[in-house]
């Protein structure tokens, strides 16, 4: 077997829900489709749902605004000011009807300050006339798809801009549907395989789940392979759920290094010191240090890294060096 081909992870086709008007129609309240290169990459290699909740409750195109009202610390309706119409029933039964009916899911790519799909960031108002306004919150979609889905990689367009964002939600979103074969198969020796194949990467993510997912893996008492499941999953999730600190990613890659440092020379290994050290300081991206190493597994054939999804998570079309610059801070 060509050695390359065993660092290639098990293919697999993300489902993710997306609003409609990133790409896929002229739906926004001013009839405008937004062209999102993200979203036209990921295609390929995803199972796309695009949704409108606005259109869903038959608002339509182009449509006067809509704008969430309530008290700063209450709960908010939806209204429309130009019609005085509360669309809040509306879009509170949509969400519950349309979330409950999607099935197995992975991730949502959602329209930033959206009053219904806003992630975070939907400005909120004290009354329908507008004013100042009171802060921002999710929008009435998002704030549903947050609360059934938890656990899940909930992203707007906006955030994903930033590289190390992206990359996040798109090692979660893979790493989520991996698992999903192995619940598929149901057998314990699938899922040693997939936590020995996801061992560096649960290393750079954090070690402490790591260690309670292979306790779990162990089944020193003998529990049930679903209820295995179950418990594994919730971990991999709470460990996938914040991005690593660049600290543990080097405490990784040296880790790797260890591997082939014995058929490296010194300039070598100084260049590679180097590039963490570049990259610690932020002035290179994780992919230029795991580039290097890659490159030296794939030469000296190291059987156990071949196997480790760390050096590739997603599919390698997807890595871009595109970065807003925005959103570095925000985990």
């Amino acid at each position: 077997m060509d050695p390359k081909d065993t660092l290639t992870p098990i293919p697999v086709c993300p489902t993710i829900v997306v609003s409609k008007c990133l790409g896929f129609e002229a739906c926004r309240y001013n009839a405008e489709k937004i062209p999102n290169p993200f979203l036209e990459s990921l295609a390929p290699h995803a199972h796309l749902l695009p949704v409108c909740p606005e259109v869903e409750i038959g608002l339509g195109t182009p449509r006067d605004p809509i704008r969430l009202v309530g008290a700063p610390k209450g709960s908010v309706q939806l209204v429309q000011p130009s019609s005085g119409r509360d669309l809040t029933g509306l879009m509170n039964d949509f969400s519950r009807s349309f979330l409950g009916s999607l099935g197995e899911v992975d991730g949502f790519v959602l329209k930033s300050a959206s009053p219904s799909c806003a992630v975070k960031d939907s400005k909120h108002f004290s009354s329908a006339d507008g004013g100042p306004s009171l802060g921002k919150r999710p929008g009435l979609f998002a704030e549903h798809v947050l609360q059934r889905f938890p656990d899940l990689p909930v992203e707007d367009e906006g955030r994903l801009r930033n590289l190390q964002l992206r990359e996040h939600f798109l090692i979660r979103v893979f790493t989520l549907a991996r698992f999903k074969t192995v619940l598929k198969r149901g057998g314990m020796r699938s899922l040693v395989h997939f936590h020995s194949s996801h061992k560096l990467l649960l290393m750079a993510y954090n070690q402490v789940r790591m260690r309670e997912m292979g306790r779990v893996v162990a089944n020193a008492d003998r529990l049930p392979a679903k209820e295995v499941f179950i418990r594994y999953q919730k971990l991999l999730c709470q460990a996938l759920g914040k991005m690593p600190r660049n600290a543990s990613n080097v405490n990784v890659l040296m880790h790797g290094l260890g591997y082939v440092s014995d058929h490296l020379d010194s300039k070598e290994k100084a260049h590679f010191l180097d590039m963490l050290s570049q990259f610690t300081q932020r002035r290179v991206p994780l992919s230029t240090p795991l580039a290097i190493l890659r490159s030296w597994i794939i030469r000296f054939e190291v059987d156990y890294l071949l196997g480790q999804v760390y050096f590739e998570p997603f599919p390698a079309q997807l890595f871009s060096l595109r970065d807003s610059g925005r959103g570095r801070a925000v985990t």
